[in-house]
């Protein structure tokens, strides 16, 4: 438990409360960041979207989705994603903090939920949205071992991160990439204390000045 604590006290640090609250009315996202403690570990849970999806289709990301007009902030918009997709309910999650918002390919501002939920949680995926639910030790996304970077990419965060995940339990192999691979390792950084060993491209303790200047560029564009 101490670990745990200790992470919740380390990713308070960084949470946003109203700091972005002057940015221009745009379409809002959330995705919830899932963390829990496995053999004295940090891990998190990830979903592989469905190929039948609209948009994303069978791509690697966390729990999440565009706010509904029902929702009240973020954080509903996240936990009510993660009930929908996986089953989570929002009782079982552990509100720790929310993180900068960034601005995606499709002109959606996504705000970061991160939670934490029970190690013993038993996904319950709908087949409509998501097709698989694994867990990834958050030390994976720290590591040069299983990363690959483009330079030149053009995305909207600079240089394009990937990762190769091979999930011990089923054996398939999983790319994480784009928005939700910064997301994987600006948690780890924080949550962690551990600066990656590979370039990101901002100060692993304290990214704030990164993400502004990230936000303010893409709004500048839109």
């Amino acid at each position: 438990m101490r670990l745990k604590e200790e992470t919740i006290a380390t990713l308070k640090q960084f949470d946003i409360g109203e700091r972005f609250s002057y940015l221009p009315v745009l379409p809002k996202a959330s995705v919830l960041i899932p963390l829990f403690v496995r053999s004295g570990e940090l891990y998190t849970l990830m979903t592989l979207r469905s190929k039948e999806l609209r948009t994303s289709a069978g791509e690697v990301c966390f729990p999440g989705g565009k706010r509904d007009p029902s929702d009240q902030d973020d954080v509903d918009t996240a936990l009510r994603e993660a009930k929908e997709e996986i089953g989570l309910q929002p009782e079982d999650v552990q509100i720790v903090c929310t993180l900068f918002p960034i601005i995606n390919k499709r002109g959606l501002l996504v705000t970061p939920v991160v939670g934490f939920i029970e190690e013993t949680f038993c996904p319950s995926p709908n087949p409509a949205e998501v097709s698989a639910v694994f867990t990834v030790p958050l030390d994976f996304f720290t590591s040069q071992k299983d990363h690959c970077i483009t330079h030149g990419a053009a995305g909207m965060m600079g240089p394009l991160h990937s990762f190769y995940f091979v999930d011990p339990q089923s054996d398939s192999q999983y790319h994480i990439w784009g928005l939700t691979a910064i997301l994987a390792i600006l948690v780890a950084a924080l949550a962690l204390r551990k600066k990656p060993e590979f370039d990101v491209g901002f100060d692993s303790e304290d990214p704030l000045s990164f993400f502004q200047q990230i936000l303010h560029s893409r709004l500048s564009k839109l």
